[in-house]
């Protein structure tokens, strides 16, 4: 995952709504907020090198995972521009940026294939309604909570799915249907290898290798862009015969097309209420995702359910502009971060900026070669893997094992509906399993003691948290630290505010830790760390202490309240 980006003084913390009768505010579109506290020609200039920036690197993204869902290229585009727009105008995230992504690659491709794009749309649609009616009953905090390695297992199957789908591009294998499982896929490319053209080859490994040399030796400059700018040219000017988006797809149009309404029969509409929600589902989760990891980015807070129904409009609207399924893209919305945007203005001149490329230049992306599309899926597909969070995963308790792994498998060979819903159902029963070993656990007790005036010592001593010297803080844990508390964890220390030299985590009364709760604390370690705050765990019970060592948890550790004081140089009074 991209590394964090630190807010400026004095902006670490977002300015809170009011809370109005009948909860309105937490609707309130991020754009409104920021306007009305003031925005001004310098706000503008960063918003607008921002938005540039972010629409160099979603040109070909857009294009590609267009191509790799199965539909047309523009519609990657029409994708980026229409719900891109409303996501940052009407969204509850600052920074968010949305348009396609991978995780929808996989179910857009089955779709299309069994229903064709009208089929798609109304999926679309009937997702983006969910998708509101979640905003509008506030059930944005709940989705938050899907464990981390049901995430990991599906986003790193989805990576070799995408992967497997681009392997005939890569390779210029002549195929005659391509099956919509990976293994029938490799199976037709093992058929197939003689028919290899070594021009698209050489075209799709020299893309890779400058993707990866410009991102290692310069990576302000896009990369993906560039790449594809290089390749085309080099087609053109040795004269290869390698598939081009104008040879396979015709020339793309230069205008968005007019809004209408696909046309499917009921008995159509019933089959494709699954497909419907799987789209919810992943829109929700990785649009959540995306702006819990601006929010560390920043410092700031979203809200969730404002996100959920701009999420849910645009792509609606998407559906009826001949788009595909559209969500917050993490990696462009950490581009834009680190651009320098301040506003969803940055957003908004990102589409808008695609829009004006599509006008203009749209005769031009004709000659841009698939083997290039296909190496810039690659290094997508790298990312989407999570191979660290992986292996810590698999470094972790017996359970999450498990579940990453089945999950992982499901998503890969059956299908990811089945993924997803199987992997929460485990997740809840090995969470039940955990609480039952838990039975000394005090119910309806605070995880985050952090108003207690008194600290209480081992040996009976009393410590009043008034006395603690300057640059010292304490904060008490109590409960288990699961998968369900690992977003609260992240909030309560959001709205503590300050940046203590030394924070003392007292975990004494935490019986358990699990791969979420490890990942999380390894998160926000390593942010403070950023952030010059030392970061000490007092009095970790032998379980968690265990699950810390398995996930590679790194911090200084004190056996009790004392001690820790003592590492964190204040004298024990």
């Amino acid at each position: 995952m991209d590394s964090a980006a630190h807010s400026e003084p004095g902006h670490s913390v977002e300015t809170p709504v009011p809370a109005q009768a009948g909860g309105w505010h937490l609707f309130v579109p991020k754009l409104y907020s920021a306007l009305k506290e003031g925005y001004g020609l310098a706000d503008f200039r960063a918003d607008l090198f921002a938005g540039l920036t972010v629409a160099i690197v979603a040109l070909p993204l857009s294009l590609a995972l267009a191509i790799a869902s199965g539909v047309s290229p523009e519609r990657g585009l029409f994708t980026a521009i229409v719900a891109g727009l409303l996501i940052s105008a009407l969204g509850g995230s600052r920074y968010q940026i949305g348009g396609p992504t991978g995780a929808f690659v996989v179910v857009v491709f089955n779709i299309v294939a069994h229903y064709g794009y009208d089929g798609l749309a109304v999926a679309t649609l009937m997702a983006g309604a969910m998708l509101v009616v979640a905003g509008l009953a506030r059930l944005g905090t709940f989705i938050k909570y899907i464990p981390y390695p049901v995430v990991t297992g599906f986003t790193s199957g989805i990576a070799i799915i995408i992967f497997s789908s681009q392997v005939g591009d890569i390779l210029g294998l002549t195929l005659h249907g391509m099956p919509g499982d990976v293994w029938g896929k490799w199976q037709a490319y093992a058929t197939a290898i003689g028919t290899l053209t070594p021009a698209a080859c050489i075209v799709a490994a020299g893309s890779l290798g400058l993707i990866v040399l410009m991102r290692a030796k310069a990576p302000k400059i896009p990369a993906f862009l560039v790449a594809l700018i290089v390749a085309a040219l080099g087609v053109w000017f040795f004269g290869l015969h390698v598939a081009t988006i104008g040879t396979r797809f015709g020339q793309l149009p230069n205008l968005l097309p007019a809004p209408h309404l696909p046309r499917v029969g009921f008995a159509q509409l019933r089959e494709l209420v699954p497909s419907a929600f799987t789209i919810f589902v992943l829109g929700g989760i990785e649009s959540l995702l995306s702006a819990v990891v601006a929010d560390g980015m920043t410092g700031r807070r979203h809200r969730s359910n404002a996100e959920l129904v701009a999420q849910g409009i645009a792509n609606m609207a998407s559906a009826c502009l001949g788009g595909i399924p559209a969500t917050g893209a993490i990696a462009r919305t950490a581009t834009n971060i680190r651009s320098g945007a301040k506003t969803p203005v940055a957003g908004i001149v990102h589409a808008l900026a695609i829009l004006a490329t599509l006008a203009v230049l749209a005769p031009l992306a004709s000659f841009v070669p698939l083997p290039a599309l296909g190496a810039v899926l690659v290094v997508v597909c790298w990312n989407m893997a999570e191979i660290d969070s992986f292996r810590r995963i698999l470094s972790g308790p017996t359970g999450d094992k498990v579940i990453l792994l089945l999950t992982f498998t499901l998503t890969v060979f059956v299908d990811l509906s089945m993924a997803i819903g199987v992997g929460l159902v485990l997740a809840s029963f090995l969470f039940m399993h955990r609480m039952a070993q838990v039975a000394e656990t005090r119910m309806n007790v605070s995880l985050f003691e952090d108003e207690v005036d008194d600290l209480q010592l081992p040996d009976g001593t009393v410590i009043n948290r008034r006395s603690l010297p300057p640059g010292v803080e304490v904060f008490r844990l109590s409960g288990p630290f699961f998968f369900g508390v690992a977003a609260a964890f992240e909030e309560m220390l959001g709205r503590a505010g300050g940046r203590p030299k030394t924070l003392i985590l007292a975990m004494e009364a935490v019986p358990l830790i699990d791969a979420t709760g490890a990942a999380t604390l390894a998160k926000f370690i390593a942010g403070a760390k950023g952030r010059g705050t030392r970061i000490v765990l007092s009095g970790l019970q032998a379980d968690p202490a265990h699950v810390l060592d398995q996930m590679h948890v790194d911090a200084p550790r004190a056996g009790d309240l004392a001690h820790a004081l003592q590492l964190a140089g204040a004298a024990v009074i």
